[in-house]
């Protein structure tokens, strides 16, 4: 099978693209012949050597851990009707997705429903659970003014897409003429560039008399010190990323509780244990709203995709913010 594989840690460029050989799957396990993988900030740390809530791997490693596709291979005391079934998997802490081959436990699959593609799945199966995640935090209905940031990527299109289903006002913010106008086919009532000094007095005149009620930041910084101006009280700031930052730094960037009593608000880091403990220790709970949500039509991921050979190309790009909704390869 091709793959890509990394020797040595550092940048885009020393993702390769090699032949290998085919997995097998052992007792408990099955191949998936991989339709698409995705990509995920995560994996531009790990490629780095940088640590997360990810182990570093040791090397050569072939990076990834989403995968959807059709399962060509069954191992051992798996029942032989799965062979055949188009799944989506998360790897979880093993690696291996940016192949055109992936072995993985049988309790971690999901059948993809109908009408989702491959990589549509993908998307689900990663961004997807983490947007259901962030949405334990908050309660929304018409009465709610919801800002997201980075609201033309992969967890911003769906927070923006859940949060017009549930009738809120939704503000999406993002970085560019082309990404301000994904943002507003994506449904939201206001989108504006962030890249612009006058994005907040913008707001302002939209929402006249109202506030903000939550904040879904990502990206930490300027910007979301200018939204969180933008909060009446009861506000809520719910922070899951930080632009360059790595997870663990982004947990920083909730505001001290100081500021928080002036402010009449809350603010807190939602990814990791937080998210977890809000499902019952158990993430396939998050996975399976996901695929429910995306299998009901209720929302639709946005994919950037790129050839399997360009994984390189991929994460550089992604990097530079110069991509759009999910990151997947395809072999």
């Amino acid at each position: 099978m091709h793959a890509i594989r990394l020797h040595a840690f550092g940048p885009a460029d020393n993702l390769r693209y090699e032949t290998l050989p085919d997995p097998t799957p052992g007792a408990g396990q099955v191949r998936i012949s991989v339709a698409a993988a995705g990509v995920h900030l995560v994996d531009t740390a790990l490629r780095k050597g940088l640590p997360g809530p990810y182990p570093i791997p040791e090397l050569p490693t072939v990076p990834g851990r989403e995968v959807a596709g059709t399962i060509d291979a069954v191992g051992a005391e798996v029942d032989p009707g799965w062979a055949g079934k188009q799944v989506v998997a998360h790897l979880g802490m093993a690696p291996g997705g940016y192949a055109e081959l992936a072995v993985t436990e049988v309790a971690r699959l999901h059948e993809i429903p109908s009408g989702l593609s491959p990589a549509e799945a993908v998307a689900m199966i990663g961004t997807g659970r983490t947007t259901m995640g962030i949405l334990q935090f908050t309660e929304l209905g018409p009465d709610s003014v919801a800002i997201v940031t980075a609201a033309a990527g992969g967890i911003g299109t769906l927070l923006v897409q859940y949060a017009k289903n549930a009738g809120a006002t939704v503000i999406g913010l993002a970085g560019g003429a082309a990404k301000v106008e994904l943002v507003q086919r994506n449904g939201a009532d206001l989108a504006v560039d962030y890249l612009g000094s006058d994005w907040p007095a913008k707001v302002r005149g939209f929402l006249a008399d109202r506030r903000a009620t939550v904040l879904f930041d990502s990206v930490g910084g300027d910007i979301a010190r200018a939204a969180i101006d933008l909060l009446g009280k009861g506000g809520q700031h719910l922070v899951f990323g930080a632009s360059g930052q790595s997870p663990k730094d982004a947990a920083a960037l909730t505001l001290p509780d100081t500021e928080l009593a002036a402010r009449g608000i809350t603010s807190e880091f939602v990814l990791g244990p937080p998210m977890l403990q809000r499902a019952g220790g158990d993430v396939r709970v998050l996975e399976d709203r996901a695929m429910a949500e995306a299998g009901a039509g209720r929302l639709r991921p946005a994919v950037h995709t790129f050839p399997l050979a360009d994984a390189a190309t991929a994460h550089h790009a992604l990097e530079t913010r110069a991509t759009t909704g999910k990151v997947v390869l395809i072999p």
